[in-house]
C-alpha cells in the first residue's frame, strides 16, 4: 500500500500547540474585555493590538517566542471581538482609553505597544499623548498616516458585507484582503471570525467601526508630522512588499518622522505579517523589543 502524503494542517489551534498560554476576560473600565496572554507577570508587558475587524488570533503564531521575553497580552480591541461594544461612533481616542483602563486592570503603568493596521494606530496615538505609558513602540502597517479613497471604500463595503451576511466565503474573502498569499488563511480562523460577525447586533456596531473610512471623520484623527516626530519611545517601523492599504514608501514617511525609529519591510506578506512570516516577524520584533537591532 503506498503512503499517501498530505500537506501540513494549518490552524490556530496547531499555532498554539505546546504553547502555555491562557484566555480570559477582564474588566477595563467597566468594558468586558477578552485577553489571550502568554508569558508570565514577573517579565515585561507587551500589548498587541490588532487592526479593524479583528481579534485577538492576529497573534496566534507569535505568543509562544514571544511569551518566552515577555508577559504578551493581546485583547480584543473595544467593539472588536467578544469584548463588549457599546453603541458609540468608535474613534481613536475611545480605543486608546479603552487600552488604558487594560493596562490599568493589568496593574501595569507601561508597557512595550505593538500595533497592527488600527492597533498601530491607537498605539502611535497613546505615543502622542501618553508617553509615559508607552515603553517601545512597533508600528506594523499601521494606519493613522494615509487617507485613500479607493482603500477606505473597499475596506467599509468588504467589512460590512462580511458584518451583514456572515457567509463562509464572504468572511474567508475579508480575510484573504489581509493576506499577500491566500492559501495562509486557515479554515479554523474563517469561522473563529465567523462567530464573531454572527453575534446578535455585530453587523450595526461593524458599521460603527467603520466610521474611521468616512474621510471627514477620519483625518480628524489622523496623526499629523508634529505629533510624529514628538514621539519619543524607541519605534520599530514594519511594513510589508505587498501591503494593500499603502505602500512601502508611505511606510518609509512614518519612519523618517519618528525620531531614530527603525524601519523595515518584510518581503511577500501583506496586512499581517506578524501571521503570514511569523519566524521572521517574530526574529524582527523580539530583537528589538530586547533591545538587539531589528
Amino acid at each position: 500500500m503506498t503512503a499517501t502524503s498530505h500537506p501540513a494542517f494549518s490552524s490556530v489551534w496547531a499555532d498554539l500547540r505546546g504553547v502555555p498560554f491562557t484566555q480570559g476576560y477582564l474588566d477595563a473600565g467597566g468594558i468586558r474585555t477578552r485577553y489571550i496572554s502568554s508569558g508570565s507577570p514577573d517579565k515585561p508587558l507587551l500589548l498587541c493590538l490588532h487592526g479593524v475587524g479583528g481579534h485577538a488570533e492576529a497573534y496566534a503564531r507569535n505568543f509562544g517566542a514571544h511569551g518566552e521575553h515577555f508577559w504578551t497580552v493581546a485583547i480584543d480591541m473595544l467593539g472588536h471581538g467578544w469584548t463588549e461594544k457599546p453603541p458609540i461612533n468608535y474613534e481613536v481616542r475611545d480605543y486608546a482609553g479603552h487600552v488604558l483602563d487594560v493596562l490599568k486592570a493589568l496593574d501595569r503603568s507601561k508597557a512595550h505597544f505593538s500595533g497592527e493596521s488600527l492597533g498601530g494606530w491607537v498605539a502611535a496615538h497613546l505615543a502622542v499623548h501618553q508617553p509615559t505609558a508607552v515603553d517601545k513602540l512597533v508600528l506594523n502597517t499601521a494606519g493613522g498616516w494615509t487617507a485613500h479613497p479607493e482603500v477606505m471604500a473597499r475596506l467599509k463595503s468588504i467589512s460590512n458585507q462580511a458584518a451583514e451576511d456572515p457567509s463562509w466565503e464572504r468572511i474567508k474573502g475579508r480575510l484573504e484582503y489581509l493576506m499577500y498569499d491566500h492559501s495562509k488563511v486557515p479554515d479554523d480562523l474563517v469561522e473563529t471570525r465567523r462567530a464573531i460577525y454572527a453575534q446578535p447586533g455585530f453587523a450595526e456596531t461593524m458599521k460603527r467601526i467603520m466610521c474611521l473610512q468616512e474621510m471627514d471623520l477620519r483625518r480628524r484623527n489622523m496623526l499629523t508630522e508634529e505629533q510624529y516626530r514628538s514621539i519619543v519611545a524607541p519605534t520599530l517601523v514594519v511594513w510589508t512588499s505587498h501591503d494593500p492599504t499603502a505602500t512601502p514608501e508611505e511606510g518609509r514617511q512614518i519612519a523618517d518622522m519618528i525620531p531614530d525609529s527603525t524601519y523595515v519591510v518584510m518581503n511577500e506578506c501583506g496586512h499581517w505579517p506578524q501571521y503570514e512570516d511569523a519566524d521572521e516577524f517574530n526574529r524582527i520584533h523580539i530583537d528589538f523589543l530586547t533591545g538587539k537591532r531589528a
